[in-house]
């Protein structure tokens, strides 16, 4: 692939993040046209809803530290923005990835052992390929990364499309052969594989490896509040995935709403992308300024493509859920709708400023009371409206923790919402979404 020259960090970041979507997007689809029962794409769902729900919360943490502490650290001072430098934290901060990654494997031994004995082991799909995959897939989620800190915005674009190309025939093609969902399990397997080959050719090129006890401490000090704001606040759709579980006991409807509860890919991973690309710069006083005004015009264009988008996708959902998966799955498509709201509080940033200046504590208390409202609000929900009801839950609590983060930048950080966030157009798109939402939800209009 040649270098592209339009390709930056932010963009690179954010088109690899969407091509992982797009992949198990595109698998998920195909599952539902094959052979495969409901139940047993439910199984293949639950599989990476398990091993998601006991990663991303410390592989997040982990990695947005080093973000943060890459260009301005105290362990080796001011050397993240020497060109060509070999960097000893990227080293640290793998062998920290992969640390965690042993222990929730071996953590889970223990529960491994005991599932035959309790009689519960069809709760938990292929626990012991479970174990392996946790501790497999995660060390290579720094690969991007790796990229993003060498300014190597053109190779992140290049992993993306080899490696998610390849996950989409190593994960589909022994499906379409005629087999079960665990071949497809054991597809996974086979392109993590060739992500650590990759993985160790980028760090042999960018990393000194040099073990320090020293650097990992201080990501400690700065990524363990990150990674309990991650394990509370983030995993809000790994609560409401428990707690449909438990209330229903069919696989299917858990698969029912899983298909629904996806946030709108462009939304989440172009937001992700922009917030993730800009920590390293507002890690320094000095880039603050310069920073603040990127962040402000990057949201503001996402904004002015990504809400009508969003409208028109929310126009045609229900029509397009039945004919993209099939009927069984038309109810996915009102869930589907609600977490298109999120689009409103997920295009404001003010936890970038917030962890770019190391101030994780505060996203960990605003977690502690966003997990308070949610678990009782969905609980409460539920009882009328079923899945649906769970889904507005998620949107009412990320919508409360994005305004206690706006307030704390303005009062405590004297960072004005205008500084970083286009109020007017903000505000202006998000009524029209709103209004719209109600209209369809009570079919005052329609299309299906």
């Amino acid at each position: 692939m040649t270098r592209l020259k339009f390709i930056d960090n932010i963009s690179g970041l954010q088109a690899v993040q969407l091509l992982r979507f797009a992949t198990f997007l595109v698998i998920s689809i195909v599952f539902t046209k094959s052979h495969l029962t409901r139940p047993q794409i439910g199984t293949w769902e639950l599989f990476l809803f398990i091993s998601s729900l006991l990663s991303f919360f410390w592989v997040t943490g982990i990695i947005q530290s080093l973000l943060t502490l890459y260009t301005r650290n105290k362990t080796f001072r001011n050397t993240g923005q020497e060109e060509g430098r070999k960097s000893p934290e990227i080293f640290n901060a793998f062998l920290l990835i992969l640390f965690f990654s042993m222990l929730v494997a071996a953590l889970g031994i223990p529960i491994r052992i005991a599932l035959p004995i309790s009689g519960t082991h069809q709760v938990i799909p292929y626990p012991d390929l479970l174990l392996w995959y946790i501790l497999l897939s995660n060390p290579v989620a720094i690969i991007e990364y790796i990229y993003l800190l060498n300014n190597r915005s053109y190779r992140i674009l290049q992993y993306g499309f080899y490696t998610y190309g390849l996950q989409l025939l190593f994960v589909l093609a022994p499906v379409l052969a005629g087999f079960d969902e665990k071949s497809a399990i054991y597809g996974l397997f086979a392109i993590t594989g060739i992500r650590w080959i990759w993985l160790i050719i980028l760090l042999r090129r960018y990393t000194l490896i040099k073990v320090s006890f020293d650097f990992i401490k201080e990501q400690l000090r700065i990524g363990m509040p990150l990674i309990l704001t991650f394990l509370i606040s983030g995993s809000a759709q790994y609560v409401d995935g428990i707690i449909i579980s438990a209330r229903y006991e069919d696989p299917g409807v858990f698969a029912m709403y899983r298909y629904g509860a996806k946030e709108f890919p462009l939304v989440l991973l172009l937001a992700n992308g922009l917030s993730n690309a800009l920590l390293p710069r507002f890690s320094t006083r000095e880039g603050m300024r310069e920073a603040l005004v990127t962040l402000r015009t990057k949201s503001e264009k996402l904004m002015h493509y990504l809400f009508p988008i969003s409208m028109v996708t929310m126009f045609f959902a229900r029509w397009i859920y039945p004919r993209l998966f099939n009927p069984e799955y038309r109810r996915s498509a009102d869930v589907f709708m609600i977490y298109l709201l999120l689009i409103i509080p997920r295009l404001v940033f003010p936890q970038t400023i917030i962890i770019g200046r190391r101030k994780t504590n505060v996203t960990m208390i605003t977690a502690a009371i966003e997990i308070a409202i949610n678990v009782p609000l969905s609980l409460y929900m539920i009882k009328p409206y079923g899945v649906v009801g769970v889904a507005l839950a998620t949107f009412i609590v990320f919508s409360f923790e994005k305004i206690f983060l706006i307030w704390y930048v303005w009062k405590k950080m004297k960072i004005r919402p205008a500084d970083y966030i286009p109020v007017l157009k903000w505000i202006i798109y998000s009524v029209i979404l709103i209004i719209l939402f109600v209209l369809i939800d009570h079919r005052i209009i329609n299309f299906h």
